[in-house]
């Protein structure tokens, strides 16, 4: 089951797996197949050469969770002396991290901020609780 996988994958790269399932279920609904309009694939919806960067093939679900869990926890240690490295880590994967080094934190995008702000409120309730002023 791919849930399963993804709690393996969060649990190997030391990621809550409510987070990495909060970003799946955004990102693609858990759908293996999917594909956005921007061009981005499979369940965890990374571009083609984001994906052949780090070694990935978007379309084998198992690969990519394991491909998204390791980008996520490269990010969340890259941003750890932050105050929320979790919406920086998300911010990364949804912009890119040189946006997030340009602005030195999260982008004034709309959708990059929207999409954050969506995967800790799903995060949060995957986990049992609200989200209060979480800071992301």
């Amino acid at each position: 089951m791919l849930s399963d996988a993804a709690v393996r994958a969060a649990g190997r790269y030391g990621l809550p797996p409510e987070f990495l399932a909060a970003a799946l279920l955004q990102e693609s609904a858990f759908d293996p197949q999917a594909i956005s309009s921007a061009g981005a694939v499979g369940i965890a919806q990374f571009m083609p050469s984001t994906a052949d960067g780090i070694g990935v093939d978007p379309f084998d679900p198992y690969d990519a969770i394991d491909g998204a869990a390791r980008l996520l926890s490269t990010y969340v240690r890259a941003y750890a002396s932050f105050p929320n490295p979790y919406a920086l880590a998300l911010a990364a994967y949804n912009a890119g991290p040189a946006a997030v080094e340009h602005y030195r934190g999260v982008p004034p995008y709309a959708e990059t901020q929207a999409y954050i702000d969506d995967i800790v409120d799903r995060w949060a309730k995957i986990a049992g609780y609200e989200r209060r002023n979480s800071g992301a």
